[in-house]
């Protein structure tokens, strides 16, 4: 691996920092540059707000000549998915309709690390706010695998994943729905953990779903992600969602050392549920050699069905996704991207009943999980990947399939993607490890204890920045084809209208193609519950 200063960890270079070997505002330049040279390549960046960041650098560095030294985070140059409001800077969500919008405030995230006297480069590319796959109809262009141009990065925190990846910044602030940090984070081989739902700050963040959404680091390493994760968390009461929980040391927890710890493995998620290929399977069966050789004791367990976590998440996050998003929508249909809108208009089709059977169900597979924590110190799995090609996407994919991710969100407690190796033609293969609810340091310290026993930190991209590619996009892919009657075509048409949207025949093809996947999914909601069993979103004092 390159010894050059874009790819230090972020532990290193604050390491040089405190001890005034490297400069912030030297450091913060090599990524200015690197970020011109690269990024027209990799398109991870939507926004670089280099006045911005030289300004944060010079004081941080003046600080630092002071005797004034904040923490491991000082002088440290970062990014952020373009769905964090920054004041004064603009936050797009990677969408036209918000193509010039400026907050005038940060989210608390942002406050935490302008605290903390990091260095912010820039704004990160996204799927259209923070949903949807790849698109190719928005004002600014899909990331792209810096591993494998041709091949996509993960999403929705896509430029992170192709950044952090690149050497294009230290460390990132992703969010994750169902999987928006740790697709990217395995997709492109760096480290990015879903924190324990409450325990980071969603103000400021562009909601994409109420009930799922979180907010948490994307690094190269774990301590780096235990260094950012501290810096962020804790309790916030601008977030009605936010833990009032005290935030353990977790670079602490780092000890090297699982001997003993007991590791639940989750078999059928990759191999039965959401089946992946031999390369991955083989990847994860020599992890867990590494494991055990650790000391850790490893048993095969079962959770429910990839299917089943599913259909609770999209129910209940496509719902409040929607309700975000109506009144734009009656508005400013067209201007969203036609990716986006085969994932926002299925809520079309979903009741107000199918909405509080799924927080129903969900509330029941957080209850039966407790056998399972009281087991098992961490789960593992495999996580999504390898990367597929970027022009192979389609919107009816987010229908049809599940996810390896999902069942973590509708859980809520901490989960982690991370390297395990590649395949024979050079893209990452990665694995999640999940813990307990408020046990993000555990997951920390299984992550760091196997990354520190094997070597794939030590391999980075290599880019060339005289390279010429194409720009063009690939082309919007067509709607898939609607196998519906006529009949339930005028019933769709009918709650369009009713809605007040007005959708061109693209729009309104790809939603009657929708149609079934989603009258299946509700279908197999819980519909058994008494009248006391609640929902999961219930107050708790």
């Amino acid at each position: 691996m390159s010894t050059e200063p874009y790819f230090l960890s972020i532990a290193d270079a604050a390491r040089l920092i405190e001890q005034k070997e490297i400069s912030p505002v030297e450091l913060t330049k090599v990524f200015l540059d690197r970020i011109d040279d690269l990024n027209p390549q990799l398109n991870a960046y939507i926004t670089v707000t280099a006045g911005h960041a030289l300004a944060q650098a010079r004081e941080a560095e003046q600080e630092i000549m002071d005797g004034t030294y904040r923490g491991p985070m000082h002088g440290i140059p970062y990014g952020l998915k373009d769905i964090y409001c920054t004041a004064g800077i603009r936050t797009t969500g990677h969408s036209r309709t918000r193509a010039d919008y400026v907050p005038a405030f940060d989210a608390t995230t942002v406050t935490k690390l302008n605290a903390a006297g990091a260095v912010l480069l820039g704004k990160l590319s996204t799927h259209e706010f923070a949903h949807g796959g790849p698109s190719f109809d928005l004002p600014w262009p899909a990331a792209r695998n810096p591993w494998n141009r041709d091949h996509v990065t993960g999403g929705s925190s896509s430029g992170s994943g192709a950044g952090v990846a690149a050497g294009l910044m230290m460390g990132s602030l992703g969010s994750d729905t169902g999987g928006s940090i740790r697709n990217p984070a395995a997709l492109c081989g760096l480290v990015g953990l879903k924190p324990t739902y409450g325990l980071v700050s969603r103000a400021g963040v562009y909601t994409n779903s109420f009930s799922y959404d979180s907010a948490g680091p994307m690094t190269w390493t774990v301590k780096d992600c235990a260094i950012l994760l501290q810096t962020i968390a804790g309790h916030d009461p601008f977030d009605p969602a936010s833990a009032n929980r005290d935030v353990p040391d977790y670079r602490a927890a780092l000890t090297g050392s699982i001997k003993g710890l007991r590791i639940g493995v989750l078999r059928h998620l990759y191999e039965d549920d959401v089946p992946t290929i031999p390369a991955v399977k083989a990847a994860m069966e020599a992890a867990f050699d590494v494991l055990r050789g650790l000391g850790a004791v490893l048993e095969d367990v079962r959770i429910r069905n990839a299917h089943d976590y599913h259909d609770v998440k999209i129910t209940g996050a496509e719902s409040e996704l929607y309700a975000v998003h109506e009144p734009v929508l009656r508005k400013r249909l067209a201007d969203f991207g036609e990716d986006f809108l085969g994932r926002a208009l299925g809520a079309l089709l979903i009741s107000s009943a199918d909405y509080v059977q799924a927080s129903r169900q969900r509330r029941l597979m957080i209850e039966e999980m407790q056998p399972v924590y009281d087991k098992y110190d961490v789960l593992l799995t495999a996580a999504p990947g390898p990367a597929g090609r970027l022009d192979a996407w389609r919107t009816i994919n987010f229908w049809e399939k599940s996810s390896l991710t999902t069942p973590f969100n509708v859980l809520g407690g901490p989960a982690l993607a991370q390297c395990i190796g590649f395949t024979e033609s050079g893209l990452p293969m990665s694995m999640q490890v999940a813990g307990r609810p408020f046990d993000d340091a555990t997951v920390l310290r299984v992550a760091h204890a196997y990354e520190m026993a094997t070597p794939w930190r030590s391999r980075r991209p290599v880019l060339d920045p005289d390279a010429v590619f194409p720009a063009e996009q690939p082309p919007v892919p067509p709607p898939a084809k609607a196998d519906i009657s006529q009949a339930r075509r005028d019933e769709i048409a009918a709650i369009c209208k009713r809605a007040g949207l007005v959708l061109n025949d693209r729009h309104f093809e790809q939603l009657c193609a929708t149609a079934p996947h989603v009258e299946a999914m509700v279908a197999r909601l819980w519909r058994d519950a008494e009248f006391y069993d609640e929902p999961s979103q219930i107050f708790v004092p």
